[in-house]
């Protein structure tokens, strides 16, 4: 049986395909990048915002038609969007032959087998996780599942849960597993890393996971992602200006810059702790770089609490900042507030922190040129890219920030660390040629 996979969401969404892929392929399930060639198409779906619910939909009705109209068999759904609305799915997309929710993922697998899709008995595949994307060297590590945060505009914890830590030792062997398969880089990632071993007594929590990672594997980059401000531990930036294979680099989300945004929002940190934080981190830590995330037009918001919230980026100088437009999430507690600031104001203010982000960016990167600097090459360039070689340097993370081109000497192989000059900073990208 031949496999497709359309995979959406976030990255900790990728790090459930990889390991539902796995369980595929131990059924003797063949992986094929082309969906018209494949008789199952799975498809890990989204549900965080509207545009992801969209593109989660749009891929199940492109597999409706290439089972309708070409080789495949069925269709399977699981995932976030499904695990939200399920029953009104099947009542509306008929074309999906299996709609599988998380509590019932162990389920799936018999079921297919029973159906004659699978093999019945499991054999030996390549590791507990299939991985099926262009790097190989990059690779995520999903520490805990769930959220027992209350935001009161996000949907996760009715879709993925309750917040639960997964066992350190179970965690070490799949980054040993992960080194095997070629692994350079492994991001640690959860709804917030900093919650992990609270649900656990007496368990580890994160600094102790980061050193067992580092004590038990080789890896040459640990970086962590989405660790909530009260999560950064004096333990844990320790590690960071201790610890030369965990990167200096955090993703620390804040949403506004508002007190009684953030009030409203139910966010745990307020501005000021916010700032302190920041510029602990950066005393402690020299040159490590802070990414965020912002939430605008959320309801009731004034042009005066988007201003703050304006101004607070230009002060705090984030190395990196993803933001996007509320919109509301049934069952949230915003859901049951007043949509009230119109969706062009929204789009506006939008692209006003987004074009002040562009500068900050730019700015910070000026003061990279004449250094060297150890990049992670990625992949060849695209024609017309300034450079032969996409690359990474510590600060910049897999996917989501800017990148550095290689351009001109030998250039090093994909997958492998090389020493680069930085000759010049645009936006959000370096640009840079190998140092022999």
């Amino acid at each position: 049986m031949k496999l497709g996979v359309i995979s959406l969401g976030c990255d900790k969404a990728t790090v459930d395909s990889e390991a539902l892929i796995a369980r595929f392929v131990g059924h003797g399930a063949d992986v094929t990048p082309a969906l018209d060639d494949a008789d199952v198409i799975l498809i890990n779906t989204c549900g965080f915002i509207d545009a992801a619910k969209k593109e989660s939909i749009d891929a199940m009705l492109l597999a409706g038609r290439l089972k309708t109209e070409g080789r495949c068999r069925a269709v399977v759904a699981v995932g976030c969007l499904v695990a939200r609305y399920e029953d009104e799915l099947r009542r509306e997309i008929p074309e999906v032959d299996y709609f599988c929710g998380f509590a019932d993922l162990p389920k799936l697998i018999p079921r297919l087998a029973e159906d004659g899709l699978l093999e019945a008995p499991e054999v030996l595949h390549p590791g507990m996780r299939f991985f099926f994307g262009t790097k190989p060297h990059v690779r995520y590590l999903k520490i805990s599942e769930g959220c027992d945060h209350t935001c009161a505009f996000c949907a996760i914890p009715l879709m993925r849960g309750r917040h639960i830590s997964r066992p350190l030792a179970e965690l070490v062997r799949e980054a040993q597993e992960l080194e095997a398969q070629g692994a350079q880089e492994v991001n640690l990632v959860a709804q917030d890393l900093g919650h992990y071993g609270r649900d656990v007594a007496g368990g580890a929590r994160l600094p102790d996971l980061i050193r067992a990672l580092l004590r038990e594997t080789g890896v040459r980059w640990y970086r962590p992602l989405y660790v909530y401000s009260a999560g950064i531990t004096r333990e844990l930036v320790e590690l960071f200006a201790t610890a030369p294979r965990l990167v200096p680099y955090l993703d620390m989300p804040i949403q506004h810059g508002n007190d009684r945004m953030l009030q409203l929002m139910r966010r745990p940190e307020r501005k000021d702790t916010i700032r302190a934080k920041v510029a602990w981190l950066r005393e402690a830590v020299p040159g490590i770089a802070i990414r965020t995330t912002a939430l605008v037009g959320f309801p009731t918001e004034t042009d005066e609490e988007f201003r703050e919230l304006v101004d607070f980026v230009d002060e705090m100088q984030f190395d990196r900042l993803g933001a996007f437009a509320y919109s509301p999430q049934d069952g949230t507690r915003a859901a049951a507030l007043p949509d009230d600031v119109p969706e062009a104001l929204k789009q506006e203010r939008l692209q006003s922190l987004l074009e002040l982000q562009r500068a900050v960016s730019a700015e910070r990167l000026q003061r990279y040129i004449g250094t060297e600097l150890d990049v992670l090459v990625d992949e060849a360039a695209e024609p017309g890219d300034p450079g032969q070689l996409v690359a990474r340097a510590a600060f910049q993370a897999d996917d989501v920030d800017g990148c550095t081109y290689l351009a001109g000497g030998r250039p090093p192989a994909p997958g492998t660390f090389a020493r680069a000059r930085v000759t010049e900073a645009l936006d959000y990208d370096l640009i840079a040629e190998p140092v022999a």
